[in-house]
């Protein structure tokens, strides 16, 4: 048995036993704590940290989930990470969210479905059991689809509505799958569905200096209750978006954000279509939307959520341009069928 010192972003340290063969994310959960957690095999990345000190062994994983430089600096993956040593870890997400709590079925009501493009879908549920999820703006829930067994995974679009006790989901539409056949084909105002959750280390910290948040498709959901908190709360540095598509039918919800802008009144936002027929004034990629006022000389938190292909991409770009800011939060998603 080796100790672990589990560090979290609030400055806790929480200490757990792994037993023989034992990987650190299983012996956090058997514990009593929920660090950071989804697949469980390597594949997604949620589950990353970073070793302090110790020695482990590490196998199994994609390199889409970490990078051969990542290994190198000593960042892990958890549901992999068996130690051989005793080990330090820091984990990106404070201690508080990582406290388990029973999880228990979240059933609410069907209250509105909006078709806001060809691509894209939101929906809204209402119970006196959603304002008891308490859940961070950035996070998600898996709802489970109606008449089968399984369940997708998506990021609150707003915070709870104090009146009626509703929240809302932003989600892409994919041929032949599985909740959006459901909501497009199926789906009635009335309707019952579960939720489970809230889950993920994705999620709106203390706005503390300037911050850039970086979007792809349906990975604006969790900006948007980022904003509404923003919005109840003020913020006294500077907070822009920059939201990217493929298609121009992609883009939804602009009046949302232009709301968002004249309400906020340090929050600007920019968007972009990466499709060389887009009738969109500014084309290409978020990348090429970031202007160095953004990056505020590396005094800057960013936040971005997308599909894999775009998180690499600013990974890549950030580490081409030696950018180091002062935190990067980041979540990856793929269109489930």
């Amino acid at each position: 048995m080796y100790k672990v010192a589990l560090n979290f972003e609030d400055g806790v340290t929480r200490f757990i036993s792994t037993l023989p063969m034992e990987s650190v994310a299983d012996a956090a959960y058997r514990s009593g704590l929920n660090i950071p957690l989804d697949c469980r095999d390597g594949a997604c990345g949620t589950c990353k940290c970073h070793c302090e000190s110790g020695q482990y062994e590490m196998d199994g994983y994609i390199d889409d989930a970490l990078s051969d430089q990542e290994a190198e600096q000593q960042f892990v993956l958890t549901c992999c990470m068996v130690p051989e040593s005793d080990c330090v870890v820091t984990v990106p997400a404070s201690s508080e969210v990582c406290v388990r709590s029973q999880q228990a079925d979240v059933h609410a009501q069907l209250t509105r479905i909006d078709r806001l493009s060809e691509s894209t879908l939101s929906f809204t549920v209402a119970s006196d059991q959603v304002r008891a999820m308490h859940f961070l703006p950035g996070q998600y829930v898996n709802v489970q689809v109606p008449g089968t067994d399984q369940s997708r995974a998506y990021s609150f679009s707003s915070m709870v509505n104090e009146a009626d006790e509703s929240v809302s989901f932003l989600i892409r539409v994919v041929p032949d799958g599985l909740m959006s056949t459901y909501m497009v084909d199926q789906a009635q105002v009335g309707d019952q569905l579960v939720l489970r959750g809230p889950f993920g280390s994705f999620y709106l910290r203390d706005v503390k200096r300037p911050v850039l948040m970086l979007a792809g498709g349906t990975g604006l959901a969790p900006f948007m209750a980022m904003l509404e908190k923003i919005q109840r709360e003020g913020s006294d540095y500077p907070v822009h978006l920059i939201y990217g598509v493929t298609h121009d039918v992609d883009l939804v919800e602009l009046g949302k954000l232009e709301a968002f802008a004249s309400a906020i009144d340090n929050f600007t936002f920019s968007a972009c279509v990466a499709s060389e027929e887009s009738s969109w004034p500014q084309k290409g990629y978020v990348t090429h939307h970031i202007e160095p006022a953004h990056l505020n000389d590396g005094d800057v938190d960013i936040y971005l959520c997308g599909p894999p292909p775009m998180v690499e991409a600013v990974n890549g770009y950030m580490q081409d341009k030696n950018i180091q800011p002062a935190s990067f939060h980041y979540e990856k998603f793929a269109a489930s069928k």
